[in-house]
């Protein structure tokens, strides 16, 4: 099994539009949610969004979208672009410039790339409606590849000119934890030198509102209260969106290119909770088991981990689920530190795995422990768990992240100081 490092990041998401600044709002505990005009409907429940700052893809014409200047992209390229493709589009051309990746060492069979995205909910109901009111012979002849699952693989391996292994993954709030996992084993595996992991969500109405028919949503209107993870008066998550890119690369690959090395891919892990459709186990059994796997494959103890970056989304049930889980895995030994950046960032579904998977990778890189925004009130299940209300530094040596999504799937990955 070869080691694997990340050394490409590429962020568009509530907290920042590059790395500087996502590292920048973390070390600040900046959030980045505020109310959204397309909620300003009183039969509306919910008023806040993780905003997108600096693009505007609310128009249904995407030769009307606007985005930041430092990013180029071709009028064919974007014809087939969901609003969560121009994201990820952006944030893959960051993470290409900040591995130093030529054009050669992108387009080539030892390079592949692993997407993570539900579609593009909008996108699809754009086509739709214009197919019923117009007619077929109406429709965009990209309607299918911009607005369904898999969206981001059609689009972006072609533009890219990836030859390797490429694939879409959906498990809802796993999909991107389960995209890195694969493309690790594809490198560790020697199948691949390097794979692209990408992830984005449109992160607008019609990809958030449906979850206030879940009661998963927080109707409060203020953005200092509304995502408070761990917190007894926590009423639910805030949806958001964007893109984030990873690049990893077997570490022999790196070295030989002099390329830059964040951290470490240790390891991963999965399992399920056989429980729910919807709701996690509520003693977090399968999230435990996943930890625990994840952990057995790198033959480290759990005294080991320095800090986990928790899935908790701010709702009650996933929250205290999480708490156990992380109790069984880590009893009779110090607990590491823990917290939730969906606090600053709110909670950004599928691609949620992934920024937080980037983040514990600019932590273990600056060695720092990003802080709870908002919590105020542990839940009483934290009992001797540290869970900081402020980013402070701190030596790092392993750093985990956990996802959870629909049908009890759950992803952890470890990551190490390089």
């Amino acid at each position: 099994m070869r080691p694997v490092v990340v050394t490409g990041l590429g962020f568009v998401c509530s907290i920042g539009n590059d790395k500087e600044t996502v590292r920048k709002n973390l070390r600040s505990l900046k959030h980045g949610l505020e109310p959204y005009p397309p909620f300003h409907n009183p039969k509306i429940p919910v008023k806040l969004i993780g905003a997108i700052r600096g693009f505007d893809t609310s128009s249904p014409d995407a030769e009307d979208w606007t985005w930041p200047s430092q990013h180029t992209i071709k009028r064919e390229i974007l014809r087939g672009l969901a609003p969560h493709g121009l994201y990820a589009y952006c944030a893959l051309q960051q993470a290409i410039a900040d591995a130093r990746l030529s054009q050669a060492e992108i387009s080539n069979p030892a390079t592949g790339m692993f997407t993570a995205s539900a579609g593009s909910a909008s996108m699809l109901y754009r086509n739709i409606t214009r197919m019923f009111e117009s007619g077929v012979m109406r429709c965009s002849p990209m309607g299918i590849v911009n607005s369904v699952v898999g969206t981001l693989s059609f689009n972006l391996v072609a533009a890219f000119k990836i030859r390797g292994a490429s694939c879409g993954f959906a498990s809802a709030c796993a999909s991107s934890g389960h995209a890195l996992g694969y493309a690790r084993d594809e490198i560790a595996l020697g199948r691949q030198d390097r794979m692209i992991v990408v992830a984005g969500e449109d992160g607008n109405l019609e990809s958030i509102l449906p979850f206030a028919g879940m009661r998963a949503l927080s109707p409060s209107d203020d953005p200092e209260l509304a995502s408070c993870p761990f917190d007894k008066r926590r009423s639910g998550f805030v949806g958001t969106g964007g893109g984030v890119v990873m690049i990893l690369e077997a570490e022999e690959t790196a070295l030989r290119r002099e390329a830059p090395i964040y951290a470490r891919f240790t390891s991963w892990g999965q399992a399920s909770d056989g429980y729910s459709p919807a709701v996690s186990h509520p003693g977090g059994n399968g999230l435990a088991d996943s930890m625990t796997i994840c952990l057995q494959s790198a033959n480290i103890p759990p005294e080991n981990i320095d800090y986990i970056n928790a899935h908790a989304t701010s709702t009650p049930i996933g929250d205290h689920s999480e708490l156990l889980a992380i109790q069984k895995v880590f009893s009779n030994i110090q607990k590491p530190t823990v917290s939730s950046t969906k606090g600053l960032t709110g909670h950004g579904f599928s691609m949620s795995s992934i920024l937080e998977a980037a983040i514990c990778c600019l932590a273990l890189h600056d060695q720092f422990l990003p802080g709870n925004a908002h919590l105020r009130n542990p839940d009483p299940a934290a009992a001797g768990i540290p869970l900081p209300t402020e980013t402070k530094s701190s030596p790092l040596h392993y750093a985990l992240t956990n996802s959870s999504g629909f049908g009890g799937a759950n992803v952890s990955l470890l990551f190490g100081k390089r």
